[in-house]
């Protein structure tokens, strides 16, 4: 499916409050790993520093759309579609170790020496992990809604309506089977994220276009324990951190973003207001204002606490 819509890109940024001088398409591109899958990529271009968006499982590099109109004027972004998402090649290896590999040839392909990092869900903990290994590669490092101590069971419903999906004949029907499961969620924005979501299967019908193998119970197990890990390790990531926490989700409390923020030497963490786990489409214009702010170092002297 046509995945680049800017004229309701546009519709729904206007009404999200950010501001764009530039809806022209980012360049689709592909990197082939040492050994294993091509990985794609939208690189948004910009004279600016680089920094690279890392997607949540089951979404692909285009629910970084909002949050990368507003700040493309400003940085060289890079949104991935990581293994067995999006346009990117299925594997079967889904290991957070094997994500970050992937990172890597991402970033050498593009000739980019030192970036910053923000990842939402998986995509936060595949960034983590990238930066615990490359430290020299790594500017500063964003989490967006993901804690070495997430609420797993908050994921369940939306984890079942994925695994559950068995095909739809249009957007729209995959839709009102979404807003059946949350309600309220916003239908426009909905629409946006399905047609990302969605290819034609053999048959014609809709189908995801994620490798649904990806959501065994073994690889679940795997990520929880890999994120309890991090407390021990994130002490070494001497760059700058900041975690994003969605203000409504239900995924990660407060306590658990405190708690972990504080096992970075310098480390903060922020509500996005009116914001559930998917934060960069929940409320993009506060979360791309937050990481220019983080960018800019001007997040640095801010409490731990977070602002409302």
């Amino acid at each position: 499916m046509d995945d680049w819509h800017p004229e309701e890109l546009a519709t729904i940024a206007d009404r999200l409050g950010i501001a764009f001088t530039d809806l022209a398409p980012p360049c689709s591109r592909s990197f082939r790993t040492h050994g294993g899958p091509n990985i794609h990529v939208l690189d948004w271009g910009g004279q600016g520093p680089p920094a690279v968006m890392l997607h949540g499982g089951s979404l692909t590099a285009r629910t970084w759309d909002y949050v990368a109109v507003a700040l493309r004027s400003d940085f060289r972004l890079v949104a991935l579609d990581m293994r067995g998402h999006g346009a990117s090649d299925w594997a079967d290896d889904y290991s957070i170790e094997s994500h970050a590999t992937d990172l890597m040839a991402v970033i050498d392909g593009l000739g980019i020496e030192r970036t910053r990092l923000v990842g939402m869900s998986l995509g936060g903990t595949v960034a983590c992990e990238f930066a615990l290994r490359h430290p020299d590669r790594t500017g500063s490092l964003a989490m967006v809604d993901v804690t070495s101590r997430p609420v797993f069971a908050a994921t369940a419903r939306m984890r079942s309506f994925m695994t559950d999906f068995r095909g739809a004949a249009t957007v729209d029907e995959v839709v009102e089977m979404a807003l059946a499961v949350s309600p309220k969620s916003d239908p426009e924005r909905l629409h946006y994220r399905m047609r990302a979501l969605l290819k034609r299967g053999d048959d014609g019908r809709l189908v995801w276009k994620c490798d649904q193998r990806y959501r065994r119970p073994s690889d679940y197990a795997a990520l929880l324990k890999h994120l309890a890990g991090f407390e021990a390790r994130v002490p070494n990531i001497a760059e700058p951190f900041l975690l994003a926490r969605g203000g409504e989700s239900l995924v990660v409390s407060e306590d658990a973003a405190h708690h972990f923020t504080a096992h970075f030497p310098d480390g903060r963490w922020i509500n996005i207001k009116g914001a559930g786990h998917n934060v960069q489409e929940d409320n993009p214009r506060e979360l791309a204002d937050a990481l220019r702010a983080f960018w800019g170092g001007r997040l640095r002297s801010m409490r731990l606490k977070g602002i409302q």
